[in-house]
């Protein structure tokens, strides 16, 4: 019979596979209760009749129902073969110990009431569009549909929303994608690989004792996945793969994906400085910082003869953390910001591969938070293809305590993202696995999801005894060959090897790890065990960076940022708004967004790219920003930062997914990976940034001790007491504060929007130095439009970032001063409120400490220095006294006092944040207010 399943001048004749299974319903539907049919098709069946076949007859024709008009039996055919394409996941040969039952009772014909005659009475392109080669009728068709769906591979799509998409899925299974026979070379090539994966740890095992590597072996084939995603992604034009994962397997992947040598892995084993051994031709990159760390968290990048260039990202234990950081350094990777407008954005460029652990994929939400990426305009990265490492075990804990679906990769589903099962002890069906998933992401720009199934040898690490809480899991594993035994001998049944030559292959290269170790202990004496110190440029503290602008220049900015596209009209209060920026340049009330923006601006004309994210960062939390317009009358958006003259790089800026966690590390991973940029992340509100403390803690704190990676990432953290309660009042500058230490970044609370733009200018200016380094600003939300904040546009032309500013109007009579008030933020301002012009408070002076870290302490001292009377020095903040940074510099004052009086002025220690109404806050500012200028 004809693959056309249907007369040509039917209206039937364009459906087949579950779409003429839904109209065969809805007929038989309609031939009982044509009410309950929708009246298109009602219409349709009373016009055409059911659907028949291109010989004329009816579908539901079998020797038992023939001519009757009952199509039953093709419809319960239909859905069984849908149910093998949804189910066969279930039922299929997923787990190498052969420890979790197999579902098939949703793919057993007895289910649907059919027998192998009713089915062979059915045509086979009932089935299919394409009906396989030698299937020639429905017994057949089923028969081949659970040979592909219940084999070594399970698939889940069904709840795909593109139709296309799962056709096409369905096609390249259905048309054995999965089953491609290798050559003999090709066999033999891939037992090789398979031989040094499982030597090295081996080796390892045997030549370091009791020496913690997380070893991968029952996960073996992952590096033969990697191997083949990373190879047939480069024939789709991919010139840069950016990998991230856990400890578990991370050495072999370090040694046989990123090149690093077995002697140089083995240095890291004895102790010996593995720069020995680092290859001369300089395809292998690895970076260092002076206070290391473990080898299972290092990370390495490589490039290919043809130019791919690969990186496996640096990792803390928090594992799952890295994955944002991998997107974001992959979204990096595919960005031109060499042009002015927004970055130019190629995701074929450049793909992400992130390898997890089955418990911390279903357990850890900044998984889906990664999810919640792949489309979104701003983070999308054309598909990052998501493996899990699926040992079946979490530390110690089963299955049934550490999840709540079936699958550990079910949430994925939620998010459109197809699932590929496969068994971990079948490297053919793994390597084609590989290759499938390169084409799919090609094609469809989208992440999936491949759940390698394999089991792990032996504890949660090499120290641990796992037979003490799995006792039944390890009798299985201790019964079960390692997989290359396993293949090895599957080779040599196929005569394509004898079993001497699988065992000689294995002997060769334990032989090689062994001479790459004497090798290592030979050159033992030549280690001179140099310790690794901060870079000499970190040692400064305050870089002496011109940040000045020409004054027409800047004049001439400030004039193209307040200029429209044709045609375009914003809202009307915004327009008077900007509108009012021309008149605030020259009378000298630049406000703090405005101040901000022409930073950007001059940023760009520097040649320095920005990139601006936050929650909602477009047009500012506080509605203070408008760096992309919206017209009035149709929506269009208008960025001014595209049309300023004379810029030679771009500016982006996008409005982030509600999260904190996964968008800092995202933006962190993106500076890392183009540390050109300056890349800029704005907290909606500062304690939000409470939700990403663990970036802060595992990677932008110390990233560049542990593992010598240079980043200029910038965080503005909205912070300031105005009475709206402890969540929205402080960013917890305590904790940026505790973490501060060997000039690992700046923390800045400017009181002044010139300053901020000061402050903005160095930190780009900073970018690609050794000197660069992180910043956090602790940014304000009542000063934003406070007129004792604003800048003039010669500050912003003349100045520079000042550390410390002096109070204006105060100290005129240093003999008389006998108090020096030293604060930062907000608060200063309310205390310039009160002094005005200093008059009355001839007994005080205000300093202003801008820059917390590193604190600016000989620029304070040489202050206190010039009044002769001083009898105290008074730290005021409005945070709680156990919060805010008073603890962190009462060392640093009692220095600088020199015997002086050091009193602490502000809130009492507490327990919340801020008081919860704003009665009970604008008593307590008051309070602190009046006692730090009281004699």
């Amino acid at each position: 019979m004809s693959n056309n399943v249907l007369p040509a001048g039917s209206p039937w004749s364009a459906f087949s596979g579950p779409n003429l299974g839904y109209v065969l319903e809805q007929y038989d539907l309609f031939l009982q209760s044509p009410e309950e049919v929708e009246p298109e098709l009602v219409q349709l069946f009373q016009a055409y009749g059911g659907p028949v076949f291109a010989d004329g007859q009816q579908p539901a024709a079998t020797a038992a129902v023939a001519g009757t008009g009952d199509y039953k039996k093709v419809l319960a055919a239909v859905k069984l073969a849908e149910s093998i394409r949804e189910y066969g996941h279930l039922a299929a040969d997923l787990y190498p110990l052969k420890n979790r039952q197999l579902d098939t009772s949703r793919i057993e014909e007895s289910v649907f009431n059919l027998t192998a005659a009713d089915l062979q009475a059915i045509p086979a392109s009932v089935f299919f569009a394409n009906v396989p080669v030698g299937v020639t009728n429905g017994k057949e068709a089923i028969d081949y549909l659970k040979s592909v769906y219940t084999d070594k591979v399970g698939v889940e799509v069904a709840h795909l929303q593109n139709p296309e998409e799962r056709a096409w899925i369905e096609a390249q299974i259905e048309g054995g994608a999965f089953k491609a026979s290798l050559t003999s070379d090709e066999k033999k090539a891939v037992l090789e690989r398979l031989t040094r994966i499982e030597n090295f740890e081996k080796f390892i095992h045997k030549t370091f004792v009791g020496q913690k590597r997380f070893s991968g072996e029952g996960l073996d084939t992952q590096i033969i996945l990697l191997d083949e995603i990373i190879k047939a992604s480069e024939s789709n034009g991919v010139k840069n793969v950016r990998i991230g994962m856990a400890h578990r397997g991370r050495l072999n992947v370090l040694t046989h994906v990123l090149k690093k040598p077995y002697d140089m892995m083995f240095s890291d084993f004895a102790h010996v400085s593995n720069d020995l051994f680092l290859p001369e031709d300089g395809r292998l990159q690895i970076t260092k910082g002076w206070t290391g760390d473990v080898k299972y968290h290092m990370g390495a990048s490589y490039t290919h003869d043809s130019g791919l260039n690969v990186k496996l990202a640096y990792n803390p234990s928090h594992l799952e953390v890295g994955n944002p950081l991998v997107i974001g350094s992959v979204r990096a990777a595919q960005d031109d910001t060499s042009e002015p407008g927004v970055a130019k954005h190629d995701p074929s460029s450049a793909m992400g591969i992130i390898l997890h652990g089955d418990a911390a994929f279903a357990g850890q939400g900044i998984v889906t938070e990664g999810f919640n990426f792949s489309q979104t305009a701003g983070f999308k990265t054309g598909g990052t293809v998501q493996i899990i490492a699926n040992n079946m075990i979490g530390f110690t804990t089963e299955l049934h305590d550490s999840r709540s679906s079936n699958y550990s990769s079910d949430p994925a589903k939620g998010y459109d993202i197809p699932v590929i099962h496969v068994n971990a002890d079948s490297p053919e069906t793994v390597a084609a696995v590989g290759r499938f998933v390169a084409a799919y992401r090609a094609k469809f720009k989208k992440d999936i999801v491949i759940d390698l199934i394999g089991y792990r040898r032996y504890g949660h690490n090499e120290t641990d005894d796992p037979t003490v809480t799995n006792p039944e899991t390890y009798k299985l594993v201790a019964k079960h060959e390692p997989i290359r035994a396993l293949y090895g001998a599957q080779l040599a049944e196929a005569g394509i090897l004898s079993a001497d030559e699988v065992k000689a292959l294995d002997s060769s290269i334990y032989a090689e790890m062994q001479a790459a170790y004497d090798h290592v202990k030979a050159m033992a004496e030549k280690d001179e065990h140099l310790s690794t110190e901060m870079p000499e440029e970190l040692k400064i503290e305050f870089p002496e960076i011109d940040t000045k602008v020409d004054a027409d220049r800047l004049a001439k900015v400030n004039e193209d940022l307040l200029l429209f596209g044709d045609g375009f009209e914003p809202q009307n209060k915004l327009g008077k708004i900007l509108a009012k920026r021309r008149d605030a340049f020259t009378e000298g009330k630049i406000d703090w967004g405005h101040a901000e923006t022409l930073a950007y601006a001059t940023i760009t004309q520097d040649g320095t790219p920005v990139r601006f994210t936050g929650q909602d960062a477009q047009r500012g939390t506080f509605s203070q920003r408008h760096l992309v317009l919206h017209d009035k009358n149709n929506g269009a958006e208008f960025t001014p930062l595209h049309h300023v003259e004379g810029a030679k790089a771009s500016f982006t800026v996008y409005n982030s997914p509600l999260t904190e966690a996964g968008v800092v590390g995202f933006e962190y991973g993106y500076n890392l990976e183009n540390e050109n940029v300056l890349s800029v992340w704005e907290a909606q509100f500062g304690d939000f940034a409470n939700m990403a403390q663990v970036m802060f803690d595992n990677f932008i704190s110390s990233a560049r001790s542990k593992w010598g990676q240079k980043s200029g990432f910038v965080l503005l953290l909205p912070h300031g007491y105005e009475g709206q309660g402890p969540e929205h009042s402080s960013s917890r500058m305590e904790r940026f504060l505790q973490l501060s230490a060997e000039n690992n970044w700046f923390v800045a609370n400017c009181s002044n929007a010139g300053n901020y733009y000061h402050l903005l200018r160095r930190q780009a200016a900073l970018l690609g130095t050794e000197g660069v380094r992180p910043l956090i600003v602790v940014s304000p939300k009542s000063l934003l439009r406070h007129p004792l904040a604003a800048a003039t546009a010669e500050q912003l032309a003349t100045g520079r970032f000042q550390e410390v500013i002096e109070q204006p109007g105060l100290g005129k009579n240093p003999k008389s001063v006998e108090k020096v008030v030293l604060g930062t933020g907000k608060v200063m301002i309310d205390l310039a409120e009160r002094v005005k012009d200093g008059e009355g408070f001839d007994h005080l002076h205000i300093v202003r400490v801008e820059q917390i870290y590193p604190f600016p302490a000989q620029q304070v001292k040489d202050i206190i220095a010039r009044f002769p009377n001083v009898k105290e020095i008074v730290w005021v903040q409005e945070e709680p006294k156990n919060q805010g940074s008073w603890t962190y510099v009462l060392e640093t004052l009692y220095d600088i006092a020199e015997g002086k009086k050091v009193r602490y002025v502000g809130r009492p220690a507490m327990s919340s944040t801020s008081e919860g109404d704003g009665d009970s806050h604008k008593a307590a500012q008051a309070k602190l207010v009046n006692e730090a200028l009281e004699k």
